[in-house]
């Protein structure tokens, strides 16, 4: 089945071809949502969320891009949509400490580690997150895309709707702080 017949069977809601679907994208869609959030509790939900977007609005896909670069955008967009509500949480909880509020608000730690990492590398791979996720958010997801998803400069700058030379600057840009933040963890750490 090619990928317009796919398009098809799902706008018409074959669950069948959906759940293909989410078979061969749900890895994906994960990894690209836990790189971008660092939470796998929180990725897990978010990628159910974007399956469900992809479900409810595949009828609005135009098929001016691949199927899987929408799907990619999806993922993307719920998973920022998340770390702002996130965000959102911990101003707001932060404001109720400064005013004495009794109900604490658990703020997660800020210590992440990523499911596929070897125990060996564990340490390491948590520092590498924890400067990814102190990355502007547009270098976080263009590095995430290429780094982790293995995704094209062109891909990513039809997810990220942008182009290719901004996909090279952010990139450009994000191994820039990457190796400032890196360096200097591991010039106070690895003596």
């Amino acid at each position: 089945m090619n990928e317009q017949q796919r398009i098809e069977e799902l706008k018409t809601g074959n669950e069948a071809t959906f759940r293909v679907l989410v078979e061969e994208f749900q890895k994906r869609v994960y990894n690209t949502c836990i790189g971008l959030i660092q939470n796998m509790e929180d990725a897990e939900d978010v990628t159910q969320e974007v399956f469900i977007s992809v479900y409810q609005s595949i009828h609005q896909f135009k098929g001016d891009a691949k199927l899987s670069t929408w799907i990619y955008r999806i993922a993307v967009t719920k998973s920022l949509e998340f770390i702002r509500a996130k965000n959102r949480k911990k101003r707001f909880a932060f404001v109720q400490s400064l005013f004495g509020n009794e109900g604490e608000i658990k703020i997660d730690p800020a210590h992440f580690q990523h499911p596929g990492v070897q125990l060996e590398n564990k340490e390491r791979a948590a520092v590498l997150f924890a400067a990814i996720d102190q990355l502007a958010q547009n270098q976080k997801t263009a590095f995430v895309l290429h780094k982790l998803e293995d995704l094209s400069y062109n891909e990513i700058a039809e997810v990220m709707n942008t182009s290719v030379s901004s996909v090279e600057s952010l990139m450009f840009r994000a191994k820039q702080n990457l190796q400032k933040k890196l360096g200097n963890y591991y010039e106070k750490n690895e003596k």
